[in-house]
């Protein structure tokens, strides 16, 4: 479905059935969509919705600060730690939840339970949200020039070629119709347009709230992506006419800024805490098994080994005073293929 920016071409695609009887409609109302999508109506939202507006625009402004303060290797860990909270957040919005522990493992660590299709999407978007992927370039970004990008059956109905090139286009110009409006209200606007296209196959539907994501975060200076979390669940797969759906993006922004500003000083206060509880230990190797927890979410043997340069002994022996001591835990529940994670 293409979309023009010029909303009286958007007559064609979005309109009440005609009042003769017609096979192609049901006899139901149906409502006139053009308001979902018309520059004029997002305006006026815009507008009556300033305030929280503004509070959204100053709780990114205030994570970005935080973010912008913190030591480099605490910052770099926090962008992979917002990314699997927000992609296990947007799986439960889209009804294919799946539970952190399991978006850490690798896929081939999966319990059989586990939606492999849902993983893969979600595989796709922690990577998405911490950066990979050009927005200016939707092939780009979506991962469609690689082989072997496919993300499960589903995607053997994305539109390729010339109809991808199309729907990519008429997305351009719907997003063209609110270039006034404040950049977050047009990341909103871009959500809503994605899932009103054809960009992504039934089933991706992660693909969308991804990408307002990461849009969010244009002229921020630390932030790939600005997090909504559990708040998001609102507005990720919602409709709504623009004032209440603006009202209640806005405030999913809010929150999930301030809910991930709190899992920022939870990372900071956890780092502290270790290294005065590993102060006793001789050396400074446990040092080094903190700085490489801080700036990873989860770490295997071997990742220890490579990120500190120990032996795999020595690491495993410190990650092992370091649970004794109730900061770190183990998450698989095996012997083997063990992954660790801060306990915050």
């Amino acid at each position: 479905m293409i979309y023009s920016a010029d909303m009286s071409d958007l007559e064609e695609y979005w309109f009440d059935p005609p009042e003769v009887d017609d096979p192609a409609f049901p006899p139901l109302p149906r409502a006139d969509r053009r308001v979902l999508l018309d520059p004029a109506a997002w305006r006026a939202a815009e507008k009556e919705c300033a305030d929280a507006l503004a509070n959204a625009a100053m709780a990114i402004g205030r994570l970005d600060g935080l973010l912008a303060g913190l030591d480099e290797t605490l910052r770099a860990g926090m962008i992979p730690r917002l990314a699997l909270t927000e992609v296990e957040a947007m799986l439960w919005a889209a009804g294919t939840p799946i539970a952190q522990e399991v978006l850490i493992r690798d896929l081939a660590d999966a319990p059989a339970k586990v939606d492999l299709e849902a993983l893969s999407q979600a595989r796709w978007a922690i990577g998405r949200l911490q950066g990979r992927g050009r927005l200016d370039d939707l092939r780009d970004f979506l991962g469609l020039h690689r082989a072997g990008q496919g993300r499960g059956d589903s995607d053997l109905l994305r539109l390729i070629g010339k109809s991808f090139e199309d729907e990519a286009e008429g997305f351009a110009a719907g997003l063209a119709e609110v270039e006034g409006r404040h950049a977050i209200t047009r990341a909103a606007h871009g959500l809503r347009l994605w899932r009103l296209t054809d960009l992504s196959p039934d089933g991706h539907q992660l693909e969308s709230a991804v990408w307002a994501a990461r849009r969010l975060a244009d002229g921020t200076a630390d932030m790939v992506f600005v997090p909504m979390g559990q708040a998001g669940r609102a507005v990720w797969m919602t409709g709504g006419k623009p004032d209440l759906f603006l009202a209640s993006w806005y405030r999913a922004i809010s929150q999930g800024c301030l809910d991930a500003a709190h899992l920022v000083r939870a990372v900071s206060a956890w780092a502290d805490q270790a290294q005065r509880s590993a102060a006793s230990f001789k050396g400074a190797n446990a040092g080094k098994v903190i700085a490489a927890l801080v700036a990873a979410p989860v770490l295997s043997a071997m990742d220890l080994e490579r990120e500190t340069g120990l032996s795999r002994d020595t690491t495993v022996r410190l990650v092992a005073k370091l649970q004794d001591l109730g900061l770190v835990r183990e998450i698989t529940g095996g012997r083997r293929y063990r992954f660790w994670t801060a306990q915050l």
